[in-house]
């Protein structure tokens, strides 16, 4: 594990379950879904694939603050679209300033021919890039121990 690896690295540690939402669904129904699968984002996928993102973000900032209602407004009006989305290929260290740069906490990851594979969070690369360096400290420790 290294900053260095591709976020197909973490796809393949974290559950292959991928959560969609129509845009045509209420936010209500994207809340509820997201809550019941302990989950911070939902990737909109219409007819021709993804065509958004919708967080809590999302929620708290359009419907919210705008004294919309979430039974009535849908997801379509107020998701993040287009979505920033990263190929397989992108590194941890890649993604991690993509995510900081552009002030966003959830990054689809879509193949060369529009597939989506997964999503990574701030929270997947933080886990790993923190799993590298323990690694690393594991290693150090080991070479100090075994060179004394």
């Amino acid at each position: 594990m290294e900053v260095h690896d591709p976020v197909s690295a973490i796809l393949t540690q974290k559950d292959r379950q991928i959560w969609t939402i129509a845009p045509d669904a209420t936010v209500y129904e994207a809340l509820e879904l997201m809550a019941r699968k302990k989950i911070g984002a939902l990737i909109v996928l219409g007819a021709d694939g993804t065509v958004g993102l919708f967080s809590e973000r999302d929620y708290a900032r359009k419907v919210i603050l705008k004294g919309r209602s979430s039974k009535e407004a849908t997801v379509s009006e107020v998701m993040t679209s287009p979505a920033e989305t990263i190929p397989p290929d992108t590194s941890v260290r890649e993604a991690m300033s993509m995510m900081t740069e552009s002030r966003v906490r959830h990054l689809p990851v879509i193949s060369e021919n529009r597939e989506l594979l997964g999503m990574v969070s701030i929270g997947d690369l933080v886990k790993w890039i923190i799993t590298s360096q323990e690694q690393v400290i594991e290693q150090l420790h080991s070479y100090i121990a075994g060179a004394s």
